[in-house]
């Protein structure tokens, strides 16, 4: 029968090298002894045996109450999936003759959602006769792309889909 699979730092019995480098609950060095024991010593003062730098030479180990070990690294490691931020695809819809001072407000709103750290998707949408002027729209789209150079990098170049002009810009 296979032993059951553990989930975490080997600890206890279940170390498998014959020395290890201890370190007792103080964090002071003990040196190298055999597992048993430094499983023994570990025992007496009413803690377990850890093993946490398993790649080492020996590996080291360490006196400590696993389930609390394991708990905090439960805890650490939703903390750091709680701050961990998911890049967002923003979209900002323009036409083709729009006027300066509605292009100076879009583009404030492209700035905040750059800075937050998302994507911005620009969107032209062209009706009727212009589509018979993409140069107006490529000019848009060219503005933006010299306004935030500094602070985004083009991440699709401005092309045709429909009647939609497409581009979609990066924070740096």
């Amino acid at each position: 029968m296979a032993p059951p699979q553990l989930s975490g730092p080997r600890y206890n019995q279940f170390i498998q090298a014959q020395k290890v480098r201890v370190i007792d609950e103080n964090g002071e060095n003990l040196g190298v002894m055999y597992t048993r024991e430094a499983f023994e010593q570990a025992q007496e003062v009413g803690l377990d045996l850890v093993e946490i730098s398993p790649g080492a030479d020996p590996p080291v180990a360490k006196f400590l109450d696993i389930g609390r070990y394991k708990y905090e690294a439960q805890k650490k490691a939703n903390e750091q999936r709680k701050r961990q931020k998911t890049q967002e695809i923003k979209e900002i819809k323009m036409r083709p003759n729009i006027d300066d001072h509605d292009f100076d407000v879009k583009m404030k709103k492209v700035f905040e959602f750059l800075e937050e750290g998302d994507k911005v998707k620009l969107t032209l949408r062209f009706r009727g006769r212009e589509m018979a002027h993409n140069q107006l729209g490529m000019a848009v789209l060219q503005r933006v792309a010299e306004q935030t150079a500094e602070v985004a990098k083009i991440e699709q170049h401005p092309r045709m889909e429909g009647r939609q002009m497409l581009m979609v810009i990066a924070p740096k």
